[in-house]
């Protein structure tokens, strides 16, 4: 997915996208950028095409990871749940509030 429609999945709107992953879906990212920063060290694309391949070929990387391990655990690995619990967020706010109340 692209960063807008992992944000939609999310069902997140101004919060951090990575800080809403859960640590596999940040690792998977990481890997899928690290495979391309190293391809094209190797490879050194010239132009926009180039580059492009360059990403797939990161990107595809990961995906390809991804797949494997939702194949070893049998469920997805991609949730549109939110890794930050905002409900504790939340009653920490209220705390202070009746504290200054």
């Amino acid at each position: 997915m692209k960063a807008n429609e992992y944000k939609e999945f999310k069902s997140i709107h101004k919060e951090s996208l990575r800080d809403n992953m859960t640590d596999v879906e940040v690792l998977l990212t990481d890997l899928g950028e690290t495979a391309t920063r190293e391809l094209a060290k190797k490879h050194k694309p010239y132009g926009l095409e180039q580059n492009k391949k360059i990403a797939r070929m990161g990107g595809n990387t990961a995906k390809v990871a991804r797949i494997d391990l939702e194949r070893k655990l049998g469920e997805s690995v991609i949730t549109s749940d939110n890794a930050l619990n905002y409900k504790y967020i939340d009653e920490k706010r209220e705390k202070i509030l009746l504290f200054f109340l």
